[in-house]
């Protein structure tokens, strides 16, 4: 009994070696299609979702379990969660002009990154003149199996230093 239990050890270690050695299919560059595609993501689809105040369109950029990690908060997990950030966040704002410009875009395969700037004009209820921020971005994408791509992680922040904390010298 032990030698048939020792050849099937044996033989499933062959079988696993095997399969373990064998390469991995080729993830290929991306295809202009992919990066005309994320380009329109980053560049077209996300800035007129936000400028209609679509928060369930902003929220379907992402991936169902994206992590969003917005400056000084804590992050957002999940679609769901970014879209209920945004109605109780974004809902009272209105954005009068957005645009994001992809200024580096990598990937292999289904995964690519991208690296850009953003620019927003903002009217908040009881401050008299618009706000505008430029900032940058670093997102991480993921291509769907339609062929669509998603963003899966983002980090973004102001180049507009924070304003001073309650109680500080420069207040």
């Amino acid at each position: 009994m032990r030698v048939h239990s020792s050849l099937a050890a044996a033989v499933a270690l062959v079988l696993v070696a095997a399969a373990c050695a064998r390469p991995a299919p080729e993830a290929g560059p991306l295809t202009d299609e992919d990066i005309a595609a994320i380009k329109d993501l980053a560049e077209r689809q996300v800035p007129a979702a936000l400028l209609a105040e679509d928060w369930a369109a902003f929220a379907a950029s992402f991936t169902e379990d994206a992590v969003r990690m917005p400056p000084n908060e804590p992050l957002h997990q999940g679609r769901a969660a970014i879209e209920e950030w945004c109605v109780a966040n974004w809902a009272p704002i209105t954005t009068t002009e957005l645009t994001q410009t992809v200024l580096e875009l990598e990937g292999l395969g289904d995964l690519a990154y991208a690296r850009g700037v953003a620019s927003a004009t903002v009217e908040v209820p009881g401050v008299p003149e618009p706000i505008t921020d430029v900032a940058k971005f670093l997102v991480i994408l993921r291509k769907q199996a339609d062929g669509s791509w998603l963003v899966s992680h983002v980090i973004f922040n102001a180049d507009a230093p924070p304003p001073p904390m309650p109680g500080s010298a420069d207040q």
